[in-house]
């Protein structure tokens, strides 16, 4: 909502205001501005403009595997230190959850602090800071900067840093669609608004809201609103829930994970309490359980994953702000580019200027200079290609004296609705009003034609004339604009002035198609990404780049196109169309939430002011380090190089960490529900537990740790040609397929252990032997072999399953994948014969159980090969 302060000083003088505030001539000095901070408070919204070290530290540690994981220690600490007694007090577990917790949130934090340290310093390089009067000079600071106030000015291409008073307006057009909605553009004033004049945000007239932009003109104002005060801070939230891609993945896995323990849980609890009559110890087993089938470190190899992958980006001239948007990258498989600098180069320049017939006219050109020179919208390519005709051999003096001749009276300038610019200048008695912008506005709003000094009405042939000249260059690849005046008496200018104009002729522009663009078109289809234009230009022109560079234009959309098609036609015809042109920036966005409601994840790569909106609500924002500050604040993705070639390279590494992240999830649930489900067989047959609740909690915590190497892990490059899923729609599948062949192989180590092993060392069976030492001895020996055999078996498995090829042969892993899980195994393999293995309850095996041990790995691997193979066939994915 308003604040209390806009509502009062909207309705009183400038002189009130500054003597309100105590602002003197001299502006603020240092001192008045640390106390208006004091009093009024920063500028700094609570959302992602903040960005915050306290956001970036809630981001790394709040995530829905940590809670996971948070609830089961808080469970486990109740249990097992509040509630037990002195002498089987125990904090092993509550202590290991909490320290991978702590490690896991602590490498996140530290790449996302390196992120935003690289972020803000590039905005503080390259963005605009706003101009402020203090200390009696006019200096540039940071828009955080100011406190109420404050006077300030703003020019065209500005975003508005706080909600302004303005105390000085020419020709200030404000577009303030980023807080209403709407796409009109808004002509302010510095006058006194009559007293319930404002009943909403667009008649505040001289009044500059924050997030507002300024399309045209320039101002002056007074800060009367910073930060939450704001009405932009009114509505800024802490992230859109848009951008929550990776969050709808991260709740889909972890809900997959909930489920299969709200059914395993209560099944061990009941088998063991049941079997073993202690239903304390019972409890404490099944809690170990959970904690078992929880992926302990999978918030820790997420961010490593995610950690490295934004790392090699940022060597390739990518700097990624959201390190989430890693996972947009893996998955996306459309993206959305505008056509100016993306496809085509940035330098545009002006290749002719005509009468209506196609003849070379200097008053064409010399109307469309002064419309250009006098026009204070935000500037852009077009018109910076017809200024440069200053520069024309001989012209200088020309264009200079046409200036001095014809000065501005007023203007109303270009915005998406119209589509033109309009300017009015004079020359002595003579009012002329100039136009220039899209050949079929300009138009649709000429009643005549001038040629060589003679005026006809505009009629049906004259439209068709139009055609046959502009049609053929814009089948070329050029932009046409339309040039178009007619004479004023009056000194203002109105939107009711702008009809029944005199049709002078067209400029047409050569945007030349970029030689890199091809093969990055060509390079990101092969990646399965669909690339598609959506471009404020003309349909014919977008449709001749396209065609240059090998982009299917079979079907294209315009914006008016898009207005005729029905709820039911529009998903059908969008998901379809390859080219969209002369769309609005609310009908870009209205293109790009269509594609994702089709179930697309997509990416958008933009840098102007119009972008912003679809930016925003794209899956993946991407901009570049030249785009306005308000673009580059809402992209979750700044390109250092504005090339396509640099997007493949982000999108091959978003995979590479993806595919790492799935292997680890997939492989590790399934290996672990295996483990659960053979422990629930063996907790109703076994007379005791096949293993204590700290030796299962480290069995997976030792996996886990030699599983933090898999960020280095090679990937196939068959893998990183798709869009990969982030979600946990296959991962039970996943573990109900693999998990059970794993306890199969349990059950088999269980049978001989119990059965041949055990016995044969301890002198009998365990019914046979002795109460106290004997039967200790074969419990150890039981519990410390199937340790060993999960142990071997859910590493070997990671080389199995971590590619749909024969691994080592076809599909070398990294090489410090590979000596890290063998050592691994090594390590954890003699530390039962050491005190440590003791003190847990693990105990030296005899040589003839490795034998076993050897022969129990190698038909598990080929076990699991043969159905990997058919899993394959059946599903035609691993991973």
């Amino acid at each position: 909502m308003v604040h209390g302060r806009i509502l009062d000083y909207a309705y009183v003088d400038t002189d009130t205001l500054f003597r309100d505030f105590h602002i003197s001539k001299e502006g603020y000095s240092d001192a008045q501005a640390e106390e208006s901070r004091l009093r009024y408070g920063k500028n700094i919204l609570s959302g992602r403009a903040s960005d915050t070290v306290l956001y970036r530290l809630r981001r790394a540690f709040i995530n829905p595997f940590a809670i996971i994981l948070l609830i089961l220690a808080s469970i486990s600490f109740v249990v097992d230190v509040l509630l037990a007694s002195n002498f089987s007090r125990n904090m092993t577990t509550v202590i290991i959850i909490l320290c991978m917790l702590l490690i896991s949130g602590i490498v996140r934090f530290i790449q996302e602090m390196r992120a935003k340290h690289v972020s803000d310093h590039l905005t503080r390089m390259i963005s605009s800071n706003v101009m402020v009067h203090r200390n009696g000079k006019w200096t540039g600071i940071s828009s955080t900067e100011l406190v109420v106030g404050d006077h300030i000015r703003l020019f065209a291409g500005d975003r508005v840093p706080a909600d302004i008073r303005l105390t000085v307006a020419n020709d200030l057009f404000v577009s303030q669609s980023v807080i209403t909605g709407e796409s009109a553009v808004l002509e302010k004033h510095s006058s006194i608004l009559q007293q319930g004049q404002a009943r909403s945000y667009g008649e505040y007239s001289n009044i500059a809201f924050m997030g507002s932009s300024i399309t045209g003109g320039f101002g002056e104002g007074i800060v009367l609103a910073v930060g939450e005060d704001t009405v932009y801070g009114g509505f800024s939230t802490s992230e859109s829930p848009l951008k929550n891609g990776f969050d709808r993945g991260a709740n889909s896995i972890a809900w997959v994970l909930i489920h299969f323990m709200t059914v395993l849980i209560p099944v061990v609890f009941i088998a063991c309490g049941l079997t073993k009559g202690n239903w304390f110890s019972a409890f404490l087993f099944a809690l170990s359980v959970a904690v078992g089938l929880t992926p302990e470190m999978l918030p820790m190899v997420i961010n490593a994953c995610l950690a490295k992958g934004s790392a090699a980006m940022g060597k390739k001239q990518t700097v990624v702000k959201n390190i989430n948007a890693m996972q947009g990258f893996g998955s996306m498989d459309i993206l959305c580019v505008d056509k100016t600098g993306t496809l085509t180069g940035d330098v545009i320049s002006l290749e002719y200027y005509m009468d209506v017939l196609g003849n070379e006219s200097e008053k064409v050109l010399d109307l469309a200079y002064l419309n250009s020179l006098y026009h204070t919208g935000v500037k852009n390519h077009l018109d910076s290609a017809i200024l440069k005709c200053l520069e024309m051999p001989g012209h200088e003096a020309h264009f200079q004296t046409l200036a001095a001749q014809y000065k501005k009276l007023d203007e109303l300038p270009f915005d998406y609705e119209r589509r033109f610019a309009s300017v009015l200048v004079e020359n002595g008695q003579e009012h002329l009003l100039i136009i220039k912008g899209s050949i079929d506005e300009v138009c649709r709003r000429c009643s005549h034609v001038e040629y060589r000094g003679c005026r006809s009405a505009m009629d049906a042939q004259s439209s068709a004339s139009v055609h046959a000249i502009v049609d053929d260059m814009l089948e070329d690849g050029m932009k046409v604009l339309a040039v178009a005046y007619k004479p004023m008496t009056q000194p203002q200018l109105t939107m009711t002035d702008e009809q029944d104009f005199i049709l002078l002729g067209y400029l047409a522009f050569f945007d030349a198609p970029k030689q890199t663009a091809a093969d990055a078109i060509h390079k990101l289809q092969k990646l399965h990404v669909d690339i598609r234009v959506l471009t404020g230009d003309q349909r014919d022109v977008a449709v001749s780049i396209c065609r240059r560079l090998g982009i299917d234009t079979a079907q294209t959309l315009t914006g008016s196109d898009l207005e005729k098609l029905t709820d039911d036609e529009l998903p059908i015809k969008i998901e379809h169309a390859t080219v969209f042109a002369e769309l609005s920036p609310k009908q870009k966005v209205h293109v790009l939430q269509t594609l994702q409601t089709n179930g697309h994840t997509v990416g958008f790569l933009g840098d102007g002011m119009n972008d912003l909106p679809a930016i925003v609500e794209s899956d993946v924002g991407i901009s570049v380090d030249t785009a306005a500050e308000a673009v580059k604040e809402g992209a979750d993705v700044i390109l250092l190089k504005k090339d396509l070639n640099v997007l493949e390279e982000g999108i091959k590494e978003g995979r590479k960490a993806f595919s790492n992240v799935s292997k680890y999830i997939k492989i590790t649930a399934s290996s672990n529900f295996g483990n659960i489900f053979s422990i629930v067989i063996a907790s109703v047959l076994l007379p005791f537990f096949p293993m204590t609740s700290v030796q299962l909690l480290l069995l997976n915590l030792l996996y886990d740790i030699l599983c933090l190497v898999l960020p280095w892990d090679h990937v196939d490059e068959d893998t990183c040609s798709q869009p990969l899923e982030w979600s946990g729609r296959t991962l039970g599948r996943f573990m109900r397929f693999f998990g059970p062949i794993s306890s199969f192989f349990d059950i088999l180590t269980f049978v001989f252990l119990f059965f041949v092993l055990c016995p044969a060392v301890c002198g009998g069976s365990f019914s046979a032997l002795a109460q106290n030492d004997e039967q200790l001895r074969f419990i150890a020996l039981f519990q410390t072999g199937w340790f060993l055999e999960s142990m071997w078996t859910q590493v070997l498995i990671l080389h199995l399953l971590r590619t749909p090829r024969v691994p080592l042969f076809q599909s070398m892993p990294a090489r410090p994948v590979m000596l890290v899980t063998l050592l691994g195994n090594l390590v954890f393999t003699v530390l039962t014969f050491t005190p440590v293995g003791t003190v847990i309850g693990l105990t030296a095996l005899p040589l003839p159980y490795f034998g076993f041990l050897a022969v129990i790995v190698l038909l598990y691997l080929l076990l699991v090969t043969l159905a990997k193979s058919w899993y394959i066939r059946r599903y035609h994915e691993l991973l």
